[in-house]
């Protein structure tokens, strides 16, 4: 995919960088793969505002993903690239030999006619979903497990990828998107390839509307505030708001919010670069 610029013929268009869409080939939904989205407005079962700054937006259908891929060494087609309007990367609609239909994240350089299959010893190709344990070191993977057979749940989103770089006993050893390296059972399944859409980072709305069809709503400055909204409001003139923090009271720059106990700490070999 590649961005575009277009003519500034409104004021919004002046500085919108707008995707291309290029790569999809089909523009309505698999309807057996739907699903209703329930959308809150930020509002709990009481009715109070619980999360600010969510409402509106496009109504939205859920297209059911399938990331756990466990029908094994059952070869499918990929039918079409389509849009999913819940999620950055782009999504491939699968076709199995047994004539099932599913949901993919579509890896970057997966076409319609490709043929791809889910095994614990399958070829190391893209969009091949391959055990850990059986994937050639430097390899690079993405929707990869951390609890077999749960389904993948790092690198999914557009343009990320994780390397695996190591293995040593019931571990392997792989590199996220974030630099953080990360000890991963070796029983667990990922994909292999890039996530597609890599150039949804250079996207640029435009304009606040734009924002405001995806369901998110105008963002106030703390220091804007009065002193009985916000720990950074009032003051004479523009003051700057003394130390970042939330409306709660946490600092917001550096303050290290990770539990010091949590169980996964053993398997992280060397946290995310600052």
């Amino acid at each position: 995919m590649a961005v575009k610029r277009l003519r500034p013929v409104t004021p919004g268009q002046r500085y919108r960088l707008a995707p291309t869409f290029e790569e999809i080939t089909k523009s309505t939904p698999e309807k057996s793969l739907l699903a209703t989205k329930k959308r809150s407005g930020g509002r709990n079962n009481d009715g109070k505002m619980t999360m600010r700054y969510l409402g509106g937006g496009h109504k939205k259908r859920l297209r059911v993903v399938d990331f756990a891929r466990q029908k094994f060494d059952i070869p499918a087609t990929v039918k079409a690239i389509e849009y999913d309007p819940n999620r950055t990367a782009r999504i491939a609609l699968l076709t199995y030999a047994d004539g099932e239909k599913a949901y993919i994240v579509a890896p970057e350089g997966l076409e319609v006619g490709a043929t791809i299959v889910s095994g614990e010893t399958v070829a190391p190709e893209v969009g091949n979903h391959v055990l850990l344990k059986n994937i050639p070191l430097g390899t690079i993977i993405h929707n990869i497990e951390l609890v077999p057979g749960k389904g993948g749940i790092l690198a999914r989103s557009a343009g990320t990828y994780a390397q695996l770089v190591a293995k040593e006993g019931k571990y392997v050893t792989v590199k996220l998107p974030s630099g953080e390296m990360r000890l991963v059972l070796s029983t667990c399944f990922a994909t292999i390839g890039t996530v597609s859409n890599g150039d949804h980072m250079n996207v640029r709305l435009g304009k606040a509307g734009r924002k405001r069809w995806m369901g998110r709503r105008p963002r106030v400055r703390g220091v804007a505030m009065n002193p009985v909204d916000h720990p950074m409001g009032g003051g004479e003139g523009r003051s700057s708001g003394g130390h970042p923090r939330s409306r709660t009271g946490l600092y917001a720059k550096g303050l290290k919010t990770r539990a010091p106990k949590k169980y996964s700490n053993k398997l992280i070999i060397s946290r995310r670069k600052k």
